[in-house]
């Protein structure tokens, strides 16, 4: 889960507590090389090959596969990011805070874009990512890499490459990074209220007229 994510998920202001460690720092590593090999494998090689992350939880993975895939393949492969803020269809629903860039070091026409994200759920965020990917070019053969995919799906798309395939509750939330997977809860933030002070607790009669004294 990217950090403006954690922003935007209700209760407002409550803390990530994690229950399990689901993969450390070295499966996350093993997952993203065995990745990096399955897309080379299916797609011959890296000719013409785009990663694009999405903001802002899939670029971290976009910049490490790409990282494995040049070491693998022997040749760099352009890194975009992409930002589906205003392509959602629940802007309605939830505060929009566009701040993430867009970039795309090369043109997407005629290439083979493979977005990378790091928690496929319902999948409406792949959703808008098309619509926005569309919107800069004419991709040849758009692909999806994710490295947890944690069930849930609202809409029909499946992914072409997963780190681990991860069962949870709706309610469950899942927190994805280059140091691990762990899943875990969102806890709503305890309000704190102090105790009035004695000198602001009005008179049984009110405050004299004007206010307070």
């Amino acid at each position: 889960m990217g950090e403006r994510e954690r922003a935007l998920v209700a209760p407002p202001g409550g803390a990530f507590q994690g229950r399990a460690v689901v993969m450390d720092a070295g499966d996350v590593r093993r997952a993203i090389w065995r990745i990096a090999h399955e897309v080379i494998e299916h797609n011959r090689g890296t000719a013409d090959l785009v990663l694009v992350g999405l903001q802002t939880g899939g670029v971290w993975f976009a910049e490490a596969l790409a990282g494995v895939i040049a070491e693998v393949g022997g040749a760099a492969v352009p890194v975009g990011s992409l930002d589906v803020a205003y392509y959602r269809d629940d802007i309605g629903l939830r505060p929009v805070v566009p701040f993430a860039a867009t970039e795309m070091p090369v043109p997407v026409d005629g290439a083979v874009v493979v977005l990378c994200d790091d928690v496929l759920f319902t999948g409406r965020t792949v959703r808008a990512a098309l619509n926005a990917l569309c919107d800069l070019g004419r991709p040849s053969c758009v692909q999806l890499a994710v490295m947890v995919d944690r069930g849930h799906r609202e809409l029909p798309v499946r992914p072409d490459f997963v780190g681990k395939n991860l069962p949870t509750r709706r309610t469950e939330m899942v927190d994805v990074s280059d140091r691990g997977v762990v899943l875990g809860d969102l806890l709503a933030a305890v309000a704190q209220v102090a105790p009035a002070a004695v000198e602001d607790v009005p008179a049984p009669g009110g405050w004299p007229e004007g206010g307070r004294p």
